[in-house]
Formats: structure tokens, sequence, C-alpha cells
């Protein structure tokens, strides 16, 4: 498969985070590859958008990676208990990244699985199966990602992202649980693909 480059980040964020539905995210891990094909994002534009943790440029310890050149990890903490996986878009010292929301597994998932709910996938409720990999902290939990991996390189392992097949269809709407974001809480810039739609459970983090 095909490394997205540098360059694919380093462009309009909203761009971005559309571009990467249907792309598939590599996870190498003890010598296997977790992929799963990317289903959902959100985009974040710090100079103007109320929802992003830097905010009018702020900077801070936790904050510091998404001032990082585009094509960079940036994995936080919520709540004390989920990891997030977001991409660093734009120029270096844009405050900018796409948040992966949602994917679908396709090689190891007996592995993701396992990760997620301590046992294979033949092994899951249907309920399970269905919401194995739609909202951050599952796909971060899936993926064994946490703050260990955050400022990754993504052009390279252990973390990529590779081409894949252009959607047939994208939907578009508001993002999910930034209420506090005032009129941020409205930029239709939520993108996925398939029929999963707001109105369906399975958006949050677990």
């Amino acid at each position: 498969m095909e490394v997205l480059p540098r360059a694919f980040y380093d462009r309009d964020t909203l761009s971005v985070a559309r571009d990467l539905l249907g792309c598939y995210l590599v996870r190498e891990q003890g010598g296997r590859r977790l992929t799963v094909q990317i289903t959902e994002t959100e985009a974040y534009i710090g100079r103007m958008d109320k929802a992003c943790h830097a905010y009018q440029y702020k900077r801070t310890p936790r904050t510091e990676t998404l001032f990082a050149p585009a094509g960079v990890s940036y994995i936080y903490l919520i709540y004390g208990m989920y990891h997030c996986l977001n991409f660093i878009t734009e120029a270096e010292g844009e405050p900018c990244g796409v948040l992966i929301r949602g994917a679908v597994p396709v090689e190891n998932r007996d592995i993701i699985a396992e990760n997620r709910f301590g046992r294979k996938a033949d092994q899951l409720t249907p309920a399970q199966r269905k919401h194995l990999l739609d909202g951050p902290g599952k796909l971060c939990k899936g993926l064994s990602l946490t703050r260990a991996e955050n400022g990754l390189d993504l052009t390279r392992p252990p973390l990529y992202v590779c081409r894949g097949p252009a959607p047939q269809r994208i939907h578009t709407g508001t993002r999910i649980g930034i209420d506090y974001a005032q009129e941020a809480a409205e930029f239709p810039w939520r993108f996925w693909c398939g029929e999963v739609g707001p109105e369906e459970d399975g958006h949050g983090i677990l």
C-alpha cells in the first residue's frame, strides 16, 4: 500500500479530514500490523475554532504537539481514561489537526477485538461488532494507542496511513461533544462515510 506523504497533511485541514475517509490506518506492534479503514473524522483549526485545544494559539505542555509540522500524531487523554488520535495538519506553528473518530478493522481483527473486549472477533456480540471502533476512545483502545505514541511521524512505522478507495458518498455534520464551543459547535466539520448518521448511536467516546 502507498503510504501518504507529509505533503498530504500539509494542506487545508478540512480537505485533509475529507480525504482521510477510506484510507487505511496501520499500527505496527510486536511484529504485527493492525490495519483499519477510516470512516469518520473531525477537523479542528486553532486560529479560530473554540473547540480546539490551542484556540487562538494557546500553548501548553498538552497542546505543544499541535504546533508541530504536518504529518505528526497528536494523542491526548480525556476524562483521565480515554485516548484520542489526531493527525497534525497545515504549516508548522499553525495548531490544526484531524481527529480520527471511527474506523472498521481490516487486518488482524482478532487482535483488535482482544484489545477492546478481551476476546476474539467471532466471540463478540452483535452490538460489540457493530460498535467495535466507532468512537475515538474505542479506536485507540483497539489499536493499543496511548500518550506513548504522541508525536510520532505518520509517514513511517510504527503508525502510518495508506491510500484507500475513495468513498462513494461523504456526509457532513456538526462535531460531537463540544457544546461548550459556542458558535464553533455549529461548524459542519465532521465527515463520515457509509450510512451511519448523527442520529445513530455509537458516536460517543466509548
